[in-house]
């Protein structure tokens, strides 16, 4: 099944990387010298975690919406810096949480070096992150991501709370992902807007497109779950289904489908497993669920590129409609 007919045609995840050129090597730089640390497995895990694979769109992000704004100083790179350590500590804890073995295609930090290990090496890079918050200076700045972070561990808990619920609404599934996975597009957006010193009208721009572009972006991973072939998309299949959660492809079918489809679906959220995952994709797929889910997420790249409006026209903010479109087009 075709994902989604690209809105623009060739994009290049690479080309906008060396858009911002030096920003991004000067990341690079900046997070393999923050994640320095003297305790010898904590160089281990997050290093193993930090060169996984990543595409690293939420500090790519933080660089185009400072340079899109105008700005002209270097303390974009270490709040670019900061965004991914973040990331990367939820990616940490979700794993451990989730009892995932696989990620990006490579066995996860959990499964090489304990819960244990990989709980302890996530707080160590939020409390990084932090520190390196405050050699930025800016209290504003502080102030937004720790209503991220704390946004983002309030979304952590009623994913729980909604795991193994097959009464789960798609109202309540928005709002976990809003905050699990948009609240840090648009805490780095943000972030973009304020060390250009611009004002609360194109921060309020740079927030809803982040907000959007996040949105767009977990609503894709969750259809690729159902949709994409393991190599592709460097995690197992049906992910979701086994462990019991029900993401907008599985609430949308069990609204349509037929008895056997929805008791199927409800046994398998309240149960988790695999069992039955080949009549539930077939549900899935008969019930338009797929079609469904990726016509919310182009939805929001559409809304997120109209927020853009206000910003002046340069290669950046182009960048960023770009990125939007690459939300929805990707297949990993």
């Amino acid at each position: 099944m075709q994902l989604v007919q690209p809105t623009r045609p060739g994009f290049d995840l690479e080309a906008v990387r060396r858009l911002v050129g030096d920003d991004w090597n000067a990341v690079d730089r900046e997070i393999t010298g923050q994640l320095s640390s003297d305790v010898a497995l904590v160089n281990s895990v997050s290093h193993y975690i930090i060169n996984s694979g990543g595409k690293r769109l939420r500090p790519l992000l933080v660089l185009l919406a400072a340079r899109s704004c105008g700005y002209t100083g270097g303390q974009h790179v270490l709040c670019a810096a900061v965004i991914e350590f973040i990331h990367t500590a939820t990616l940490l804890h979700d794993d451990v949480v989730d009892d995932s073995d696989l990620r990006r295609g490579r066995r996860t930090a959990n499964d090489v070096f304990g819960n244990q290990a990989s709980v302890l090496v996530g707080d160590f890079l939020y409390s990084r992150a932090f520190q390196m918050m405050v050699q930025v200076g800016q209290m504003r700045i502080m102030d937004v991501m720790a209503d991220a972070t704390n946004a983002i561990a309030e979304g952590e808990v009623l994913q729980l709370m909604n795991c193994r619920d097959p009464e789960t609404t798609e109202a309540r599934y928005l709002q976990v992902i809003y905050r699990k996975t948009g609240k840090l597009f648009e805490a780095g957006m943000q972030i973009g807007a304020i060390l250009a010193d611009q004002t609360r009208a194109v921060e309020d721009t740079l927030v809803e497109y982040g907000k959007q572009v996040g949105l767009a972006f977990q609503l894709v991973d969750d259809a690729l779950d159902y949709m994409a072939d393991r190599d592709e998309l460097g995690k197992n299949i049906g992910t979701d289904l086994a462990e019991g959660k029900p993401t907008l492809p599985l609430i949308y079918a069990l609204q349509r489908g037929t008895p056997a489809e929805q008791g199927a679906i409800r046994h398998a959220i309240e149960h988790g497993g695999l069992e039955q995952l080949d009549a539930i994709l077939a549900a899935i797929h008969r019930t338009g669920a797929l079609a469904y889910t990726l016509t919310r997420a182009r939805e929001a790249a559409r809304q997120a590129t109209a927020a853009l409006a206000r910003l002046p026209a340069s290669a950046y903010k182009d960048a960023l409609a770009d990125l939007a479109d690459f939300a929805v087009e990707r297949r990993y």
